[in-house]
């Protein structure tokens, strides 16, 4: 586990979203509307936020609910539940 996904809990499964469709990093981005290197910080789970319009882009184009692309870790209780990616 990465260590900003220790910090803030929340595991991003956007490689698997984009295997099972057979879809690329490259063609997400210019579908979604966002730079391929943000996704790739997405996809990496180093992203601190993402707005609920890329959200719900990222779900419209992979055909998904946001949690199938986000889930939470639920072994760390510490965790604040005030900021869904910080």
């Amino acid at each position: 586990m990465s260590a900003d996904s220790e910090t803030h809990g929340v595991r991003v499964h956007l490689d698997r979203l984009l295997a099972e469709r057979g879809m690329t990093l490259t063609e997400l981005a210019e579908r979604v509307g966002v730079t391929v290197v943000n996704l790739s910080v997405l996809k990496n789970g180093r992203a601190r936020a993402i707005r609920f319009s890329t959200l719900t882009r990222l779900c419209e184009v992979l055909d998904c609910q946001p949690g199938d692309l986000l889930s939470h870790d639920r072994g760390d209780e510490n965790l604040s539940g005030n900021n869904l990616l910080n």
